[in-house]
């Protein structure tokens, strides 16, 4: 899993690239935490057009960042998921809950 950053302004852009798994979860759980315990944010876009996979562990991560960063008012907004994610994403009901880009 590679993880690539950069932010303007108020906004956190991260780009997950491999798969989002039992394997990767704690590491990008950890990334994702630090990089948004460290800015003042109002959104954090997260490009999935380089994940190939993700089960239910990158589900879990995603409500995770969800719960923490909810009270500071930071909206989410799943980017480019590819059409496997994609799927996921949405039987999940996470798009419920994080806005997808369109």
């Amino acid at each position: 899993m590679k993880i690539e950053h950069y932010k303007n302004s108020s906004e956190l852009h991260v780009k997950l690239c491999g798969e989002l798994d039992e394997l990767t979860g704690s590491y990008v759980r950890t990334a994702i935490d630090s990089l948004t315990d460290e800015n003042d944010l109002k959104r954090l876009y997260i490009d999935m057009s380089e994940l190939s996979f993700m089960d239910s562990t990158g589900i879990g991560v995603l409500i995770g960042r969800y719960k923490r960063l909810k009270p500071r008012g930071v909206q989410i907004i799943l980017q480019a998921p590819t059409q496997a994610v994609d799927r996921v994403l949405g039987l999940s009901g996470v798009y419920t809950i994080m806005t997808k880009a369109v």
